[in-house]
């Protein structure tokens, strides 16, 4: 039985739309009021939806080490941001009923255990990580760094965001959530977020250790909203409020498609964060002096993206209300094609997206643009998700869900009907299964907000208002004690 009621939850959910921002004129005003819920068919389907997705995390995880693959079917190394999503997907099958919560805690336990007890140090082969951080892919069998990958920051982020997630949400007084509870605070302190500072006060993209750090830092708006309030929030190595200061400095607030927002171009940049972070009422000094919060951000660059591919200024096949949403993701490689007598580049896998920072488009729609935008705008997401299912059939939806990716205009001779891909890949999954779960029941928002670092992170970067100013104190039930020494 699910722990929170829907109906309270579109309650909530819809009041706190209406009421937490003031618009002003700095853009059309938030979708969906009055309130809209799902059909009873569209209901059944974000059921399957949700399941199939599910067994895509628990079906492909090596149930030995908690790895889980970057894509599949295929050779693939394990993506450690996938293994965040996982973690959270778990908590989520529990819930619902697909495995039961005793499966949730032990699988969960396995795969945190396995990330505290892998090998660290500096050398290039034969650790998962350094410095408290792991490499970016991971082999699926040892864990040990594959290949020449980076120490990611970023996926290291994603990955503790679904242990921060689970050390949440199992809180019983059992052998097996007491010790997820104390492997995460192991796991997450021992991150040396000053190591990773580069240039005082952002934190560098990641570093190898054959040439050193890379010489990117995580500015802009981005995914990086999660990095940098797990690095304030840390109890033992975090980064000053300064660096997010110096990362909201350097956001672009601008019109596109009649929406007023901080703009990023694929739409996983407004998603990753959103994923565990519930930003509805809650202001940090930009968006106070915006008016509105990162939701209503998010809400706007949804909308301008889709209101992009209505407009289809390159006149690809199949765009328009309901075929929409460009992200990271794969496409069919690297061709030229011609398109009303113009010459159009294609890519492989590739960071696709539309803003007024720039646009990358080659035809090529990812469900997953729409799936992780659910909760921004549920009933243009919902309705798109719903039709390219019914339209596209088992060319597109298979035992996991979602394929990857899609692309109408790319029509060779082998392939009269464009191009479908026949890979799923863990990153693009987990946004459809958690945003519809945060959606529908508020069920990983309700979790993070309770977690007491979540919250440190969130005032040290200036957060107030709404359910933040409701906390009086950290109400995470944990102990605060690490397995081992965090040295």
């Amino acid at each position: 039985m699910l722990r929170f009621k829907p109906s309270l939850y579109f309650f909530f959910f819809y009041l706190t739309a209406l009421t937490a921002c003031d618009d002003g004129n700095n853009g059309p005003p938030a979708e969906e009021t009055p309130p809209w819920q799902p059909t009873a068919e569209q209901s059944e389907f974000l059921d399957q939806l949700q399941e199939d997705t599910f067994r895509f995390f628990y079906e492909t995880a090596n149930h030995e080490n908690g790895m889980v693959p970057d894509r599949y079917p295929g050779n693939s190394a394990a993506s450690i941001a996938a293994v965040g999503f996982a973690l959270s997907s778990y908590i989520i099958g529990a819930e619902r009923g697909y495995i039961s919560r005793n499966e949730a805690a032990e699988l969960t336990r396995t795969t945190i255990r396995f990330f505290w007890e892998a090998p660290q140090g500096p050398e290039p082969q034969g650790n998962a990580g350094h410095k408290g951080f792991f490499y970016h892919f991971l082999d699926m069998e040892t864990g040990l760094r594959a290949g020449q990958n980076e120490l990611s920051t970023i996926d290291t982020s994603l990955l503790l965001a679904g242990m921060l997630t689970s050390q949440s949400y199992f809180t019983q007084n059992t052998p097996v959530e007491k010790e997820i509870r104390a492997l995460t605070d192991s796991v997450y302190a021992r991150v040396d977020w000053q190591w990773a500072v580069r240039n005082d006060p952002l934190v560098s993209h990641g570093w190898y250790p054959e040439s050193g750090f890379i010489s990117h830092n995580w500015t802009g708006y981005d995914e990086s909203m999660i990095l940098y309030i797990l690095a304030l929030g840390s109890p033992e190595y975090p980064v000053e409020p300064e660096a997010w200061e110096q990362y909201t400095d350097t956001y672009h607030w601008v019109d596109y498609y009649g929406y007023e927002h901080v703009n990023a171009s694929p739409l996983f940049l407004h998603q990753y964060s959103h994923m565990f972070v519930d930003f509805r009422g809650i202001q940090d000094g930009y968006m106070r002096d915006r008016g509105i919060d990162y939701f209503e951000n998010s809400t706007r660059g949804t909308l301008s993206q889709r209101e992009y591919a209505i407009d289809n200024p390159n006149n690809w096949i199949g765009y328009g209300e309901q075929v929409w949403g460009l992200t990271a993701s794969d496409g069919p490689g690297e061709y030229t094609i011609t398109v009303d007598g113009t010459q159009r580049q294609l890519y492989g896998y590739r960071a696709r997206g539309a803003s007024a920072l720039h646009v990358v488009d080659d035809g090529t729609i990812a469900p997953t643009a729409a799936g992780g935008s659910v909760p921004f705008a549920p009933q243009k997401t919902i309705e798109a998700l719903h039709h390219m299912y019914d339209e596209f059939g088992d060319r597109l939806y298979r035992e996991y869900g979602f394929r990857d990716a899609f692309n109408l205009s790319f029509r060779p001779a082998q392939l009269p009907d464009g191009w479908v891909n026949n890979q799923y890949l863990g990153i693009d999954q987990g946004p459809i299964l958690i945003q519809i779960e945060n959606f529908r029941t508020g069920l990983l928002w309700e979790l993070t907000r309770e977690n007491e670092y979540i919250q440190r992170g969130l005032k040290r970067a200036g957060f107030d208002g709404g359910w933040l100013d409701d906390l009086h104190t950290f109400s995470n039930n944990t102990s605060s004690q690490y397995v081992l020494s965090t040295n």
